[in-house]
């Protein structure tokens, strides 16, 4: 078999098995990028396999470049990239895709293991590297801003005292009328 064949059948599969995944995606025929963990996990990874026109003979191109990636150390990125070359050269002339990337995903406390956990939180125009354990700050709440025709309208539905008129909110009328009559026939 071609190798053009073995990549139209291995991308067909591929379609087939990750469709509606929200962590695969396909770049374009011959490149893709699977997302390992979910996408709040600060040890989520993307994994990118490309193939050469002479794959599966010959190996994929794996990355670990993506800018998803920028938080992982260089290390656990190396690391991680030597680990799926092994499996690599364990399928070499054989569809791999799908195998890189369900051991990515089986392997994947093995492989971020020495990644520090840090969470990158954006506050203003300032960004900060801190540990998960410290509580996200309050945001304060905002009033509501009134602009100066309703205020007026407001202004003209109250009273001098600033109150609203009685029977103003006719479904708090009907609703104490209702809770009137129910206790009064309970009362019977």
């Amino acid at each position: 078999m071609a190798a053009n064949e073995d990549q139209e059948m291995e991308l067909e599969a591929l379609r087939s098995i990750y469709e509606g995944d929200v962590c695969f995606r396909e770049l374009s025929p011959v490149s893709f990028q699977y997302r390992i963990g979910e996408s709040g996990d600060p040890k989520a990874f993307l994994i990118e396999v490309s193939w050469p026109e002479t794959y599966p003979q010959t190996a994929p191109v794996i990355s670990m470049d993506a800018f998803f990636n920028n938080t992982i150390s260089s290390a656990i990125k190396q690391s991680i990239l030597d680990k799926l070359m092994v499996e690599v050269e364990a399928n070499l002339g054989t569809a791999m895709t799908y195998t890189l990337f369900e051991y990515a995903k089986d392997n994947k406390e093995v492989f971020m293991e020495n990644q520090p956990v840090n969470t990158v939180t954006s506050v203003s125009n300032s960004i900060s590297i801190g540990t998960p354990e410290v509580p996200p700050s309050k945001k304060k709440e905002k009033k509501e801003q009134l602009s100066k025709t309703q205020k007026r309208k407001l202004a003209d539905k109250t009273d001098n005292k600033g109150e609203l008129p009685r029977g103003w909110n006719w479904v708090d009328v009907i609703k104490h009328v209702s809770i009137f009559k129910f206790s009064y026939l309970l009362s019977n």
